[in-house]
């Protein structure tokens, strides 16, 4: 695809996008299903709102994607793994609509999101094979270890994205600005059904963000969140492995930083204190930013650090060796805590 067609498709699938959360929206409050209520303990908005994002997104997808096949005349043809991504991805919204509906605990999620995983590596064989020379000592082959590390992986990056979806446009920006990147950077965004993902997140956001007036407005939803999750961390891999790799797998971690390392800071610290490492709270990296901005502003913060990041990950990418890549991202992410656990230190103290 040209330039010019990826922004018709993108064009397209945006409307669709808008069309779906539109319609996905109004049957939810119809029928006072699949609805979000306001609490004072750490949610922000005000009034009861559908959780009907990702199966929007999950549908402009399939639609505008159906469209493409038809009008590019390839009788159907689609890419295996393109294929088996719809299929568990179908499954997947399944799955977390009904958890949405009634929350399940977190082992059951766990379970889905590791069959999930597991479904995608047996069909496809895309997995992680190698962390690349991280160290300046040679190749990190994972060898038997392959299978299990990628579900980790896989699992970590849906969970992260999970926890991180907790101001507006925070979690489906994360995944446009990893998406954009990846997908220019690679080319594979000229190749590819990924510009309908990107469509279907434009379509969600001018309700997330609350364009057509915040009566309207949409949130993603359990299924929204981990399905987002499922493809960046699937595209991470693909990206940097196997027959397709454009990327050093390290360059990958830089394009996920902020919701991977607050997803892990928070694990570690929510099990110091003996806590569920699945326990809300309001330690997120957002909401240390809303202590001084507001939401909007938060939004925009974090989303230019996630850029800059991913540039500075791709420049290494381009100019240095992987492990210099590596041993740069080790002493942002403990700068990164550093500043993080100071931070939460501070909160705890007030408190008391």
């Amino acid at each position: 695809m040209s330039l010019n067609l990826i922004l018709n498709y993108l064009g397209l699938s945006a409307a669709i996008s808008i069309a779906f959360n539109y319609i996905f929206r109004n049957i939810a409050k119809n029928n006072k299903i699949l609805i979000d209520l306001p609490d004072k303990s750490r949610k922000f908005h005000k009034r009861a709102t559908p959780l009907t994002g990702g199966i929007a997104i999950m549908t402009s997808i399939l639609v505008s994607g159906n469209i493409y096949l038809n009008i590019n005349v390839l009788d159907g043809f689609i890419p295996n793994f393109s294929y088996q991504m719809v299929i568990a991805s179908i499954a997947l919204v399944i799955f977390f609509l009904i958890e949405d509906s009634i929350e399940l605990k977190p082992r059951y999620r766990i379970i889905a999101q590791v069959l999930l995983a597991s479904y995608i590596i047996f069909t496809t064989d895309v997995k992680l094979n190698s962390f690349g020379n991280l160290m300046g000592f040679g190749d990190f082959s994972l060898g038997i270890y392959s299978i299990p590390i990628t579900i980790f992986c896989v699992v970590g990056l849906m969970n992260a994205f999970n926890m991180i979806d907790g101001i507006n446009g925070l979690c489906s920006g994360f995944a446009m600005v990893m998406l954009l990147f990846a997908g220019f950077y690679s080319n594979i965004i000229f190749d590819s059904l990924l510009v309908f993902v990107i469509g279907g997140l434009i379509g969600f956001l001018v309700f997330n963000l609350r364009i057509f007036g915040k009566k309207r407005a949409v949130f993603l939803g359990d299924h929204g969140s981990n399905l987002i999750g499922f493809w960046v961390a699937w595209m991470a891999i693909f990206l940097s492995q196997n027959y397709y790799q454009s990327f050093n797998p390290i360059t990958m971690i830089w394009l996920v930083a902020i919701p991977l390392l607050d997803c892990i800071g928070l694990i570690i610290s929510r099990i110091s204190k003996g806590q569920s490492w699945a326990a809300a709270d309001r330690d997120h990296i957002h909401h240390k930013i809303m202590n001084f901005y507001s939401p909007e502003s938060a939004l925009s913060i974090l989303l230019l650090f996630a850029s800059t990041l991913s540039i500075i990950g791709i420049i290494l990418d381009i100019y240095f060796k992987e492990y210099i890549s590596f041993y740069l991202f080790i002493i942002f992410a403990l700068a990164y805590y550093g500043i993080f656990f100071k931070v939460l230190k501070n909160k705890e103290e007030k408190d008391v």
